[in-house]
């Protein structure tokens, strides 16, 4: 195996899916800027998500619209040009 290929900075980080709320503490290295107290009191660096599998339609059977950071107004501009 090569290495230092994988990366080393493996931490908890609590992820949080803003469109129901729901949150979830694990392992990590992705980057952060903001922190949450868990729990179980400690503080722990905060990751949010769009969805999750709590809100996905394939794992709740529902379907829903979700329309994040208005991507349906930057279709629309983008070929709105043409």
């Amino acid at each position: 195996m090569k290495k230092d290929l994988h990366p080393s900075s493996y931490r908890f980080v609590v992820f949080k899916d803003m469109s129901n709320e729901y949150s979830f503490l694990t392992k990590s290295c992705v980057d952060t800027k903001e922190t949450i107290q868990w729990e179980d009191g400690n503080e722990y660096p905060l990751y949010k998500l769009e969805i999750s599998h709590t809100s996905h339609p394939f794992y709740t059977g529902k379907m829903k619209l979700v329309d994040t950071a208005g991507r349906i107004d930057k279709f629309k501009t983008r070929y709105a040009k043409k």
